[in-house]
């Protein structure tokens, strides 16, 4: 299977159960695809391995045949592209490679060039491959880079995918594809209400989901409330325990400081297999 850990909003434990589930199965592939901040492997703590670049296809502009008519401009509607009087310049930053304003150009004044937006580092820790990616700074486009780290997957094992929080694009490229998605929450206000909006996301998609509450024990009863009226399954509660946080500060999964959770964690792969099964 692949399965997606999800969240509406950071800092909900979303890394902490990707981590967890991974080391509780074993001979498990994990794809961290928070590119902007990636950290599974900070807890995974895997040896050194390839690195692979990620380029995007950006405009070039051949000035000797360069009429400045502007169509180029006219057409890109992210503005990477700037022409008047006699000067045309472009804005790589803000290209999304979509290769129009090359059709667009009557002189064939403009021609594609590769440049380097991130890239991508394949790894090993013990019996779980770690493939995650890495944006570069200042660049703005992450799904490329998610993409690139998808296409790794490796479809003979159990493929874990740690994606971005909220619910914006790099969510969608990552749960695309997948069997499962697990959103990760917290029973709180705001907890609850990146919740609504992620659940809406997955459901546009057609996505089985479940739920897994993080620092149960705090906060109100909404989001349980929300999942009974939408009909999503509660399938696991992480308590609000010191000793996990410390543990997590130290960056200890806590499956290898605490035992008895492997088993849980196994448990909810099994409610996984069957509500994809249904």
């Amino acid at each position: 299977m692949k399965i997606a850990v999800a969240s509406g909003k950071g800092g909900t434990g979303k890394t902490s159960v990707t981590v967890n589930l991974a080391l509780s199965l074993g001979k498990t592939q994990v794809l961290d695809c928070d590119v902007e901040e990636p950290n599974v492997h900070i807890l995974l703590r895997p040896k050194v391995g390839d690195t692979f670049p990620v380029e995007l296809l950006v405009p070039k502009i051949l000035e000797e045949r360069c009429d400045y008519c502007g169509e180029c401009a006219r057409f890109c509607q992210f503005n990477a592209l700037f022409v008047a009087g006699e000067t045309a310049m472009v804005f790589p930053e803000l290209c999304h490679s979509c290769g129009g304003c090359t059709i667009v150009c009557l002189r064939d004044a403009i021609v594609e060039e590769p440049r380097q937006i991130g890239r991508v580092i394949k790894c090993k820790a013990g019996d779980i491959d770690l493939v995650y990616g890495e944006i570069n700074v200042g660049e703005a486009l992450a799904v490329p880079i998610i993409a690139a780290v998808k296409d790794h997957i490796d479809e003979k094992r159990t493929v874990i995918l740690d994606s971005a929080p909220g619910s914006a694009c790099p969510l969608v490229e990552t749960v695309h594809g997948v069997d499962f998605c697990l959103l990760v929450t917290e029973p709180t206000p705001f907890g609850l209400h990146d919740l609504e909006v992620a659940v809406e996301v997955v459901q546009i998609l057609d996505i089985p989901m479940g739920v897994v509450v993080n620092f149960a024990g705090i906060g109100d009863r909404g989001v349980y409330d929300f999942c009974e009226e939408q009909g999503i399954p509660i399938m696991m509660e992480v308590p609000f325990d010191r000793r996990i946080a410390e543990l997590y500060s130290r960056g200890v999964p806590f499956v290898e400081a605490m035992p008895e959770w492997r088993q849980k964690f196994i448990d909810l792969v099994d409610q996984i297999g069957e509500e994809v099964a249904k």
